[in-house]
């Protein structure tokens, strides 16, 4: 009776039923999600048809700029409070919910949702350079956790129920279910993980019916009519490649440099966000089209045939805005702004080919569509999601190769530079900050799983063979559909998942170790200095 009531057998046998409930919660955390990031991208696309015609009106009626811009100082004002109130919701988004998902971060999960949303809106639909996506995301997973609470679920439980959110709510942001999959598979979780795939695959297709049931099953950006790249020209993607991921390497760069400006500027925290809200005016009355994500920019370079000058300098303008928003730390993802960056980028080196080398002008459009995933997998770093989700929001699969070479491509440039995922250095400076940091009880026990890779420090190893860090325990191993309990002799596979036993103090450290040893090949170490 005594170990019925202990900790770690409460642990151990609510892993066991969660497994078997998953699939159910992640049905209500996609409806959740769904229904919630539904309403937050109906609210700004309404301001953003109301910001488009605003400055209609302000180009042709001057006298009511200072009118606008007060009550753009007002906007700032409140988005600033809302950021001194809760510094979590700043950015994105996703850097936090990996910090959440790793246990190195804490929230409230309540305060987070009301806080994202409002600050979202206001931030977003301020004509911000600034895209919806990020929010979505942890808005999406501040409902899994929240969900997770109220059904008084284990920790270990709510890390799935995080990423089912999360998942979620890139799903209903861009009605791309499969990049919502992938993403957590791919960026949140870092490993292939059946239980991941499973409860997300449910959540994200839930969470896309709801958006999709609203708002269409039409693809985000319409290019339906592209002309299919010859096999014989896959040199010009190279070509694209190369130059996506050394701007990738820079919108990297110069975004953390930003942060750097903003963090040594001797104003109140805020107060800060009222420098994009007032530089957002000269943008709307000069150069409308960097306002915004730019989904409508994106959409127009299906028909429209812009001039080589009039490309760059919307390409100039969007990544100086997008810097000096994003940097500014106010609510809002990086996701829309960068695929702008490398559709306007593809469509200048579609340009450039077609004078310089007589190139098919009608690849123009396809250079555009192709550069967005490569900018994607050069600054985040994800080049699956990437392509996958151009894919979904362009409703084109027939591009999926010539995705695949520009994004491959433009990945490896960024490893030449050593350049990191954005996300991840974005985190590692949210850790610095001692307030993202709270105590955790030392009591709670953590269940985690670790998949073991070819070559790896654990593969073909025996149990009693390997020296397992401190306050660590093996508690089952995972190989196919089958699990094994472990005993000293028993050797480990390629491709079983390790099911770990931790105190949810030393969960974080513990986690980060592991995956070192099941990923990291025999004879390499890695510097992670």
């Amino acid at each position: 009776m005594k170990a019925k009531g202990s900790i770690t057998y409460k642990t151990l046998n609510e892993w066991i039923n969660f497994r078997k409930q998953i699939i159910i919660e992640a049905f209500v955390a996609g409806v959740l999600a769904g229904g919630i990031i539904t309403l937050f991208r109906y609210i700004l696309d309404i301001l953003g048809h109301v910001i488009e015609n605003l400055y209609h009106i302000l180009r042709a009626n001057p006298v009511w700029i200072f009118a606008w811009a007060v009550f753009l100082i007002l906007i700032g004002y409140i988005v600033g409070l809302i950021l001194k109130e809760e510094p979590m919701v700043s950015g994105s988004g996703i850097p936090q919910v990996e910090g959440i998902i790793t246990g190195y971060i804490k929230v409230n999960w309540l305060r987070t949702t009301l806080c994202k949303f409002l600050g979202g809106v206001l931030s977003i639909g301020a004509g911000l350079s600034l895209g919806r996506e990020g929010p979505s995301i942890q808005l999406g997973a501040a409902i899994g956790q929240g969900l997770s609470r109220l059904l008084r679920r284990f920790r270990v439980e709510e890390k799935y129920l995080i990423t089912c959110g999360a998942s979620a709510g890139l799903a209903a942001a861009f009605n791309a279910p499969l990049a919502g999959v992938v993403f957590a598979l791919e960026e949140l979780h870092k490993n292939f993980s059946p239980l991941v795939l499973v409860s997300t695959m449910v959540a994200s297709l839930t969470a896309d019916f709801i958006s999709s049931s609203f708002f269409g099953l039409k693809p985000l950006f319409d290019f339906s009519y592209l002309t299919i790249i010859p096999l014989e020209k896959y040199f010009y993607l190279l070509g694209l490649g190369v130059i996506i991921g050394i701007s990738g390497v820079m919108f990297n760069t110069v975004l953390l440099k930003t942060q750097d400006i903003y963090g040594k500027m001797k104003i109140k925290s805020e107060l800060k966000p009222l420098i994009p809200m007032l530089l957002s005016i000269l943008v709307g009355l000069y150069l409308p089209g960097a306002l915004g994500g730019g989904e409508g920019i994106i959409n127009s370079l299906n028909n429209a045939n812009y001039s080589l000058l009039f490309v760059m300098i919307l390409l100039f303008g969007k990544f100086l805005f997008t810097m000096v928003s994003y940097g500014s730390g106010v609510p809002g993802g990086i996701f829309m702004p960068l695929l702008l960056i490398g559709a306007l980028l593809g469509d200048a080196y579609g340009i450039g080919m077609s004078r310089i080398f007589h190139l098919n002008p009608a690849f123009i459009k396809d250079f555009a569509i192709l550069a967005m995933a490569g900018n994607f997998a050069a600054i985040v770093k994800a080049p699956i999601t990437g392509a996958l989700l151009v894919t979904e929001m362009t409703g084109s699969f027939r591009h999926l190769l010539a995705l695949s070479t520009v994004s491959i491509t433009a990945y490896l440039v960024t490893d030449v530079f050593k350049s990191k995922p954005i996300y991840e250095a974005l985190l590692e400076r949210i850790l610095k900050n001692k307030r993202a940091k709270i105590t955790i009880n030392e009591e709670n026990k953590v269940l985690f799983e670790i998949a073991v890779c070819v070559g790896s420090l654990l593969d073909g190893k025996r149990i009693k063979d390997i020296e397992w860090p401190p306050h660590c325990l093996l508690v089952g191993i995972k190989r196919g559909t089958s699990e094994l309990i472990p005993r000293g002799n028993t050797k480990i596979l390629p491709g079983d998942y390790l099911v770990i036993l931790t105190d949810e103090s030393t969960f974080a450290d513990l986690n980060e170790k592991l995956s070192i040893m099941a990923t990291e090949l025999k004879g390499i170490h890695l510097n992670k200095s």
